[in-house]
């Protein structure tokens, strides 16, 4: 079932939005040559703490995942795509990362996600972040009142395939809401004109995700959460909590 929020709500997302657009911020600042995965969790953390929200990411347990996911951030490193677990990893010039981070706050959630290059970027890094940057200001465009999910779908899709990027299958975005996923599902390809109709009220998390080879393939490490390229190429993954208004979408994770 979607839930359709009211203004207040909204207000109230925008709140947890912010924390998490904060989370997000501090953990970049902090990802510099030689730092720690861990450690960039840890500065996630408090930014939670000091605003007195909880983890939506900590101790989650899908249906398919073999363990809870141990930390409040995901920080997946070049040819991790998603869900990688902050570990003792430094990181080093050049390395793409993608760190997704959610928060709860009175009881509304909100998640987001940027992709960045620590240090000096390879041209090649460069084009993918800026690619599923553009993706995802795509999908918002589109996520207006009186279209439908596929339209979001097809301004990612359309976007991440003209730059020759794979789109990794089976994943996308999601609504957001009590919890951090609820219905409907939005994926990252699909035909405009198809799909749920978009109401005012309504709040998604659009997530393009692309690969740099050009193939959809992926496999899941050991760990049972991090989601890697089949084909060893680099990946890059951004993401908003975006609310459908009468005035247009309007973006609750931003800084």
């Amino acid at each position: 079932m979607v839930e359709i929020k009211t203004d207040a709500s909204l207000e109230a997302m925008r709140a947890t939005g912010r924390v998490v657009a904060k989370a997000l911020a501090a953990a970049r600042s902090a990802a510099v040559p030689g730092a720690t995965l861990v450690s960039l969790d840890a500065v996630a953390r408090e930014v939670l703490r000091e605003a007195g929200a909880a983890s939506p990411f900590l101790g989650y347990r899908p249906q398919w995942a073999p363990v809870p996911f141990p930390a409040v951030l995901c920080a997946s490193v070049n040819d991790a795509v998603v869900h990688g677990i902050p570990d003792g990893y430094r990181l080093r010039d050049g390395d793409l990362v993608s760190l997704d981070c959610g928060a709860l706050l009175d009881g509304w959630a909100g998640d987001a996600a940027v992709s960045f290059t620590v240090g000096r970027a390879r041209p090649a890094d460069t084009r993918l972040v800026d690619t599923v940057d553009e993706a995802l200001e795509a999908g918002i465009a589109a996520a207006v009142v009186g279209n439908r999910i596929g339209d979001i779908a097809h301004a990612v899709g359309r976007v991440c395939r003209a730059a020759g990027y794979g789109i990794p299958d089976g994943f996308g975005g999601h609504g957001v809401g009590r919890r951090m996923h609820e219905d409907p599902g939005v994926p990252n390809e699909g035909r405009p004109g198809r799909g749920m109709l978009l109401r005012h009220g309504m709040v998604l998390a659009i997530e393009p995700m692309v690969i740099g080879g050009g193939g959809d393939g992926h496999r899941t490490d050991d760990d049972g959460w991090t989601v890697r390229t089949l084909d060893g190429s680099r990946a890059a993954h951004a993401e908003h909590t975006v609310a459908i208004t009468a005035g247009g979408p309007r973006v609750l994770t931003a800084l």
